[in-house]
């Protein structure tokens, strides 16, 4: 009877150390399983949150400034100020030699955002420009004034040059610009990044951010950034504000209505007395200096003519470069186009 009790307690001794084993077992394996998913979705969560971590640093840095309104002066009469001491906000990630671009969806209201390129030989247009009459940014009027250049208030301004990245009746990159903005503001920092390239085969970081106040449809003016990637910058640098203004007109920027300054909503384009006597005074002298016989450096690979001391001659190819002395208007007959940073 004691041998039979001592067995049993054996058999229920032996039962429960098993039971104990597999629920030892299931329970490690199921702490495993939990942990081993656990950590995968971890995992998971941290890759995808790296990688949208990373998208984002990389569109900040490359697709957006670190920059605002509030520290631009208000114009005073120069198109463009430096910003930073003209530094552009890029990080060294996003110095890349090889070329691309990308423009930013309109937004809700139909405005442009920031446009980036790396700007390279391949990205120039192979062909003339087209029309893009079609396009219609916001706030787009189509008014006249006869003491603005070429006499329309605006234009469909690029905000990546077409001679950049051949970019030509892309909405997202068309914004309501004034003649001023387009032709004495952005026009000599595209020149400089054009010629550029041209020259050396360099790439060139390049971005431009429309700038707008609340709703307005008509933007306050353009950030412009851009820094040569190859020389780190010594070919190219610059980080600039452009005004969207009119020198003797006041815009709406919230409907891109405009009248004569110190006029009432007068948009018949017809110039005061004294502005037509400047408009007079400013046509012949500058007659008088195109006709006059100058020493220029011409740069027969791009077609720009220079004053000798403008900064684009020290970057110019030996093979391409060549001093002469002639008028402007010989030079221009010639099929040579004024440099629009020194503008000769």
């Amino acid at each position: 009877m004691k041998n039979s009790s001592s067995r049993r307690g054996a058999v229920l001794f032996v039962l429960l150390l098993t039971l104990c084993m597999i629920f030892t077992s299931c329970g490690s394996e199921l702490t495993s399983s939990v942990s081993g998913a656990a950590g995968k979705s971890s995992s998971g969560t941290q890759t995808e949150q790296s990688s949208d971590s990373g998208g984002s640093t990389q569109t900040q840095s490359a697709g957006n400034s670190s920059f605002s309104i509030s520290d631009i002066p208000a114009y005073s009469g120069d198109p463009y100020v430096a910003i930073a001491d003209n530094v552009p906000d890029f990080s060294s990630a996003d110095l890349t030699a090889q070329s691309y671009e990308h423009y930013s969806d309109l937004d809700s209201l139909g405005r442009c955002g920031v446009c980036t390129a790396s700007v390279g030989q391949d990205l120039m247009p192979t062909e003339k420009r087209g029309s893009i009459g079609m396009v219609k940014p916001t706030g787009w009027h189509t008014v006249k004034y006869d003491f603005v250049d070429g006499k329309y208030l605006y234009n469909r301004c690029h905000l990546i040059g077409y001679q950049l990245t051949a970019e030509n009746a892309n909405e997202k990159n068309l914004i309501t610009g004034t003649r001023y903005l387009n032709v004495d503001g952005m026009l000599p920092f595209e020149n400089m990044v054009a010629d550029y390239v041209k020259e050396t085969g360099n790439h060139v970081l390049y971005r431009v951010t429309p700038v707008f106040t609340g709703s307005n449809l008509v933007a306050d003016g353009v950030h412009m950034e851009a820094e040569s990637v190859e020389d780190s910058g010594s070919g190219v640098m610059f980080n600039v504000f452009c005004y969207n203004v009119q020198p003797g007109v006041t815009i709406d920027y919230a409907t891109g209505e405009s009248h004569l300054s110190g006029d009432s909503a007068d948009n018949s384009g017809t110039t005061s007395a004294a502005g037509t006597a400047a408009s007079s005074q400013s046509g012949a002298g500058s007659k008088s200096a195109q006709s006059a016989v100058q020493e220029y450096v011409i740069n027969t690979n791009t077609m720009k003519f220079h004053h000798p001391d403008c900064s684009a001659v020290s970057r110019m190819n030996n093979s391409n470069k060549q001093t002469v002395t002639e008028s402007r208007d010989q030079l221009i007959s010639e099929g040579y186009e004024p440099c629009g940073l020194c503008k000769p």
